[in-house]
């Protein structure tokens, strides 16, 4: 086997519900290999190469043209954020990583963490770094600033509103002529410059360099005061890059940054519709750094075809059913692999038109507006214990908190 027929046979084994790698070699390539075989093919793989393919196959799918709901006044709707992944713990794993902290001591499985930068509009990852070293959330983000596409806004949450990432994220703005957009928790401070019409104020993050030097950035800050559907009142703090408060309102930005839910939403296609499940195949922290590049690239895969399917529909891309999708592309790729050499290469052509124009065909509702409380089941520190499942329709009111002038 070759580097680009292990690539194909991992993609395609990150696309099916059940099998193992072996038996997904026969059906795609005809090659009789056992298990072991295989595992020793893919150790002797570098990442590189599976670095270096993401590089070259992840790119941005919307059109300010024909998907206006992924941009916002011409910039592309991105969003930053990390989630992990759990592996079987064997010597090799446990030796390379840790089990994550729980309400009861450690976790059941060791766990590895990947970072994606998505493109919200379409669910397309543009990029992703996996934590082959144990490397935190933080870390892993940092490394995806630098690949940002050309003219984007960039949503991301608490974790990231802190000094340090937004002079990092101001800087590789400005690379790619692109904003941020990020959540602050209200403790941090701030030297407020300058109450604007629109209730935002421009003021000043201070923080210190890893030679303790201070260092100041300039950011617009909105303070809101939220009511969900259900009566709970959030109170919210942004910082932007976006200073012009005439060109950018801070009640849109407010709203727009509601859309950080498109994240987890990609996230739980990853995770539970494409894997069923968080925990990887893999038995080596290598092994699983390959599988998780390979369900990148399979998620990428998707999203261009659904973007192909809800464009020909003439219709929002995320209304097509990332389910129906699923399932469509995997039989697809059966009767392609089965009727090989069967038909010609424009009847394979037509065949997967009709496809796409079938998916595109059996479209979802425009979603709802309405919000599900967040509780968990086994609370681990303030959340309210969820007893049963409920969701709230309605409206949402948004209302602009007045920022102090003095120090905040």
């Amino acid at each position: 086997m070759s580097a680009s027929d292990c690539v194909q046979v991992l993609v395609y084994h990150a696309l099916q519900p059940c099998g193992t790698l072996a038996a997904h070699v026969k059906e795609l390539l005809g090659i009789q290999i056992s298990d072991a075989a295989l595992a020793q093919r893919r150790a002797r793989l570098p990442w590189e190469v599976f670095a270096r393919l993401m590089e070259l196959a992840l790119r941005p799918l919307a059109q300010p043209t024909k998907h206006a709901h992924a941009f916002y006044k011409g910039l592309r709707l991105v969003g930053l954020d990390g989630t992990l992944f759990s592996l079987a713990n064997t010597p090799r794993v446990l030796g390379c990583l840790s089990k994550a902290a729980a309400r009861r001591f450690q976790a059941a499985f060791a766990k590895i963490g990947m970072c994606v930068l998505m493109e919200w509009g379409v669910h397309n990852p543009l990029a992703a770094a996996i934590g082959r070293d144990g490397e935190s959330e933080s870390a892993l983000g940092l490394r995806l600033l630098g690949q940002l596409p050309r003219r984007c806004l960039l949503i991301v949450d608490r974790l990231y509103g802190v000094g340090k990432w937004v002079d990092q994220m101001q800087r590789a703005g400005a690379a790619a002529e692109g904003h941020f957009l990020a959540r602050v928790r209200g403790n941090l401070k701030a030297k407020v410059l300058e109450v604007l019409k629109d209730g935002s104020a421009p003021v000043e993050v201070m923080y210190r360099d890893e030679r303790r030097r201070k260092v100041r950035v300039t950011v617009r800050e909105m303070r809101a005061r939220v009511v969900g559907r259900h009566g709970k009142v959030t109170e919210l703090r942004l910082w932007t890059s976006l200073l012009d408060a005439e060109e950018y309102p801070a009640l849109e930005l407010v709203r727009l940054y509601a859309q950080r839910w498109e994240q987890e939403i990609g996230y739980k296609e990853l995770k539970v519709e494409m894997r069923d499940g968080e925990l990887l195949a893999s038995h080596t922290v290598e092994t699983a750094a390959q599988e998780l590049a390979c369900l990148v690239l399979a998620q990428a895969a998707l999203a261009r075809m659904r973007v192909e399917a809800g464009t020909a529909a003439g219709a929002e891309v995320l209304r097509v059913s990332f389910a129906k999708l699923l399932w469509a592309v995997r039989a697809l790729w059966w009767t392609l692999a089965d009727a090989e050499g069967l038909l010609s290469a424009r009847q394979e052509a037509a065949l997967v038109r009709r496809t796409l124009r079938r998916i595109g065909e059996q479209l979802s509702a425009p979603r709802r507006a309405r919000s599900c409380p967040r509780a968990v089941r086994q609370p681990v520190t303030g959340w309210p214990r969820l007893m049963k499942n409920e969701s709230f329709n309605g409206e949402i009111k948004v209302t602009m908190t007045p920022i102090p002038r003095a120090l905040s």
